[in-house]
C-alpha cells in the first residue's frame, strides 16, 4: 500500500525498517546503572531503561494510517504482523534502538514537585524518516523505570485510547501535538481507582506507541537549574537550539533569550488554538509542557459541550485551577517558570531583557485568542467593540448552555439574513438554545452590523460572504472527539470491540466535514443529558 504523494517506497516489514544508528540524544549525559534509584541522579538527562513488555494475550487495538505512513515511512498493512504488535510491546525493537527514560521535574499545581521523570515511559529510539525529518518513538505504559516512583509502570486501555485518538484529532485540528502510531492491549490486569474514590478495579494493561520532534518539557530545564547541575544546564539548553531551533545560533550570545521568547510565544500560540476549540488539558503541569510548543501527555483532557468558562477536566482538580479559563493565566504563569530555570544562563543585563519579555505574554495571548475566536464569527480585522462581542456570545452561551461546538458550527452554516429566521434557526439545536437568551436579538443585531462594516470594504458584498462562509466552516470543526463519544468506544473497546475506536480515528482526520456514516451514528447530534455530567478519568 502506497499512501499518494509519497515518493519513497514504504516498509511493508519491520526487517526493512531500522531506527536511526546514531541517536542525538546520545549527546546528553546518559546514566548507565539500570539499579540507581532516581532520587540519586545527578547531573545526567537520560537514564537507560529496558521496556517490560506486556504478557497474555497481546494484540493491536487500533493505529494512525498517517503516523505510520507519512512518518515512520511504513506501509500500514505492516501492522497486521505479529512482528508490529511484539515491536509495540517493546519485545522486539528494530535495530538501532537504544531505550532510554527522561528525568525531569515540574510545578504541580503551582508547587515544586521535584524530581519526576518519565515512570512508565520508553523512548526506544530516534527515526529520520523519507522527509529527513528525525522523530522520536516513545512507548507509554511499557514498564517501570528509575523514574517509576514506586509504581507498576503501566497503562490501562481507556487512557491508551484517549490518548491515541485525542493526538490525532489535535493534528487534524490543526493544534500542535505529539502523534500516536499505534495501541496494543494485552489480558495483564493492573489496579486502578478511576475516580480516586475508593473503589478500584481491575483494568486491561495497554501501550501506546507515540511520536515527537523531541520530549523535552519545561521541567527538564528546571529540575537541572534547582539542583544547580549549570553545566548540564547549558549542554541541554545548547542542544535543544542546534536541534530544534535552526534560526537561532550558538554563537549568538543573546540565542537563550531568543530560545525563551520563541518558547513562549509558540507556546500561547498553542493555548489560543485550544481555547478556540474548548480544549481543557486537565493537568498544566510544568512537567506536561513542551519546549516545543505542542501539546502534550493528555491525560484528563475534554472539549467543553454545554459552554461553561469553569469546565473543568480532571476530577482530582477539585479548586478548578486547570479551569478552561484559567488555562491561559496558567500557562503565562508556567513560563514564568521557564524563565526562572534559564536565569542563570544570562547576565544580568540579559535578566531584565526576560523580565520585560514576560510583561508583555498577557497582552500577546489575550490579542491570540481574540484573533481566534474574530476568526471563528467570520471576522478578518479587530476593530472596537469587538472583544465586547465575543465576549457576550460567550456569556449568553454559558447562560444557555448552548453547545461551544455546534455554536460556533452553526453560525458558519447559515447566512447572516437567516440568523433572524425562526425557522433557519429551529433547525440548529445549538442555536436554537442560544436565540432563547433575552440578549441574543440585541446581540444579533449588533453582529450583523459588523460584519456589514467588514464587507463594505471588500470587493463586492457577495464575494465577502463567500469567504466569511469559507472561513467560518475552515476553523469550526464538526468532529471533536467529546467525552461521551470516548466512552462509548472504551466500553466497547473493554469487551474487546474496537470498532468504534477504529471508526473514531477515520472520522477525526477529517474534522470539518461532513461525514455520513458519522451523522448517522449521532456522532454530531447533540450529546445525551448524561453526558454533560460525565466525570473525567484521572487516574490512567
Amino acid at each position: 500500500m502506497k499512501m499518494e504523494g509519497e515518493a519513497t517506497a514504504l516498509k511493508r516489514t519491520l526487517a526493512e525498517w531500522k531506527f536511526s544508528q546514531y541517536p542525538k540524544y546520545i549527546l546528553l549525559p546518559i546514566d548507565e546503572n539500570n539499579e540507581q534509584i532516581s532520587s540519586n541522579v545527578k547531573n545526567v538527562v537520560f537514564s537507560e531503561a529496558t521496556p517490560i513488555p506486556l504478557e497474555n494475550n497481546v494484540r493491536l487495538v487500533c493505529v494512525s494510517v498517517d503516523a505510520l505512513a507519512n512518518i515512520l515511512d511504513m506501509d500500514p498493512d505492516v501492522s497486521n504482523r505479529e512482528e508490529f504488535v511484539e515491536f509495540v510491546s517493546g519485545r522486539k525493537l528494530p535495530y538501532g534502538a537504544l531505550p532510554i527514560a527522561h528525568r525531569y521535574g515540574g510545578h504541580q499545581y503551582g508547587l515544586w514537585a521535584g524530581q519526576l521523570g518519565d515512570g512508565r515511559a520508553h523512548i526506544i529510539g530516534e527515526y529520520v524518516n523519507s522527509r529527513n525529518e528525525r522523530w522520536q518513538l516513545q512507548l507509554k505504559g511499557s514498564g517501570p523505570t528509575p523514574y517509576s516512583r514506586m509504581r507498576d509502570g503501566r497503562l490501562v486501555l481507556r487512557a491508551a485510547i484517549r490518548e491515541m485518538v485525542v493526538s490525532e484529532a489535535c493534528h487534524y485540528l490543526g493544534v500542535p501535538t505529539t502523534r500516536a502510531a499505534a495501541v496494543i492491549v494485552s489480558d495483564e490486569a493492573v489496579v486502578r481507582d478511576m475516580y480516586y474514590s475508593g473503589c478500584p478495579r481491575r483494568e486491561s494493561a495497554a501501550v501506546v506507541l507515540r511520536l515527537a520532534k523531541c520530549w523535552f518539557r519545561f521541567g527538564s530545564l528546571e529540575v537541572l537549574s534547582r539542583a544547580g547541575e549549570l553545566t548540564v544546564l547549558r549542554q541541554l539548553t545548547d542542544f535543544i537550539i542546534k536541534e530544534h531551533f535552526p534560526d537561532i545560533h550558538l554563537s549568538d550570545e543573546n540565542r537563550f533569550i531568543r530560545l525563551f521568547s520563541d518558547i513562549a510565544h509558540r507556546t500561547l500560540d498553542m493555548v489560543a488554538k485550544w481555547q478556540g476549540l474548548g480544549f481543557t488539558h486537565g493537568l498544566l503541569n510544568t512537567d506536561n509542557m513542551s519546549i516545543l510548543g505542542i501539546t502534550m501527555d493528555y491525560g484528563p483532557f475534554g472539549f467543553v459541550d454545554s459552554y461553561d468558562s469553569g469546565f473543568v477536566a480532571n476530577c482530582s482538580d477539585g479548586e478548578g485551577k486547570y479551569a478552561l479559563a484559567k488555562q491561559p493565566d496558567v500557562v503565562v504563569w508556567n513560563i514564568g517558570q521557564l524563565a526562572n530555570a534559564l536565569k542563570p544562563l544570562l547576565t544580568s543585563s540579559q535578566q531584565v531583557h526576560m523580565l520585560h519579555i514576560l510583561k508583555t505574554l498577557d497582552t500577546y495571548c489575550k490579542n491570540k485568542i481574540l484573533e481566534t475566536f474574530l476568526m471563528k464569527i467570520g471576522l478578518k480585522e479587530e476593530r472596537w467593540g469587538d472583544e465586547q462581542l465575543v465576549e457576550k456570545l460567550l456569556d449568553m452561551m454559558q447562560q444557555t448552555g448552548a453547545d461551544f461546538t455546534a455554536t460556533f458550527r452553526q453560525l458558519a452554516e447559515l447566512e447572516p439574513s437567516e440568523l433572524v429566521s425562526e425557522v433557519k434557526i429551529s433547525e440548529k439545536w445549538s442555536l436554537k438554545r442560544l436565540s432563547s437568551h433575552a440578549s441574543w436579538g440585541c446581540w444579533l443585531d449588533q453582529y450583523r452590523e459588523r460584519l456589514d462594516k467588514e464587507a463594505v470594504d471588500a470587493s463586492s458584498v457577495g464575494m465577502f460572504e463567500d469567504e466569511r462562509r469559507r472561513r467560518m466552516l475552515s476553523v469550526n470543526p464538526i468532529y471533536v472527539p467529546r467525552n461521551w463519544i470516548l466512552h462509548e468506544a472504551i466500553v466497547d473497546a473493554e469487551k474487546d470491540d474496537f470498532g468504534k475506536v477504529q471508526f473514531l480515528l477515520e472520522v477525526i482526520r477529517r474534522p470539518y466535514d461532513i461525514n455520513p456514516e458519522a451523522e448517522l451514528r449521532g456522532f454530531s447530534a447533540q450529546p445525551p443529558q448524561w453526558a454533560y455530567a460525565l466525570k473525567i478519568s484521572c487516574s490512567t
